[in-house]
């Protein structure tokens, strides 16, 4: 555990709003680079990022912080240790942006310029979660990793974080399927038959491998012996399910995507 990744005139820089504010700037970058790559970077597009952003930003906040609704924290506490949830900041940038993208009057899809920016953006980011927060459940696998008693007993709802006790680090997890989400969708982003689709696709493809990876995260049972994540995704996958099938069907039979991202 590594609150504190370093110190800077005097101010502690924490370490998990370092690799975030990491995170979304190589996310930027690479929506950048591929947006006037593609020769559709504009003030439109800008705007488009900029309703990503705060969508985004809100409903992570959201997502997270309904956790400690009921529970007697105050409002301080909700903002500081409520966490951000990656779920929900992905649901809230997809309509962020496809509320931004009204009000510009971009018509344009734009998930081909987010996809492989996400993948990255998140893969650094998930770092400052592996060194700051609780890493998984109990694993005798020989990459298992273990925090210290002080570090133990700052993480709440952790009895498997027992000094000693060897866990598995799903983040590590996910920042590697991400950068090779991130390789995959660099890989494709000229060989797709239908503009927009590699963004559903990456949201697909991330849900599954998140429905699994909570099975080793650690968080607890909310119902069904599943954890809030997992029923959220339960029940959204199909819907991600159909908006691919929709971005094809929509491709092959010439009628325009409208805007959606």
């Amino acid at each position: 555990m590594r609150p504190i990744l370093f110190e800077a005139f005097g101010f502690g820089v924490p370490t998990h709003e370092f690799f975030v504010g990491l995170g979304v700037a190589v996310a930027g970058a690479m929506y950048v680079f591929e947006a006037r790559r593609r020769g559709v970077l504009s003030e439109q597009t800008g705007w488009v990022v900029v309703g990503a952003l705060i969508g985004g930003a809100i409903l992570a906040k959201v997502g997270s912080a309904w956790r400690f609704v009921g529970s007697g924290s105050t409002t301080s506490e909700l903002y500081l240790y409520g966490g951000r949830s990656i779920l929900g900041g992905l649901a809230g940038a997809y309509f962020g942006a496809i509320v931004a993208k009204r009000i510009v009057g971009y018509r344009r899809s734009t998930g081909d310029l987010f996809a492989p920016a996400v993948a990255i953006g998140l893969a650094v980011g998930r770092i400052g979660c592996f060194l700051t927060e609780q890493v998984g459940t109990p694993t005798s696998m020989p990459w298992g990793v273990s925090v210290s008693a002080e570090a133990a007993a700052s993480l709440p709802n952790c009895p498997q974080c027992v000094d000693g006790q060897p866990m598995h680090p799903s983040f590590l997890y996910e920042s590697v399927f991400l950068l090779i989400a991130f390789g995959v969708l660099w890989w494709a982003r000229d060989r797709l038959p239908t503009e927009g689709l590699s963004f559903k696709l990456f949201l697909l493809a991330y849900g599954l491998f998140r429905f699994a990876v909570e099975f080793v995260r650690g968080n607890p049972d909310l119902a069904f012996g599943l954890s809030g994540s997992q029923i959220f995704l339960a029940l959204t996958i199909p819907l991600m399910v159909l908006m691919v099938v929709r971005t094809r069907i929509a491709a092959n039979t010439a009628k325009p995507i409208g805007a959606m991202t």
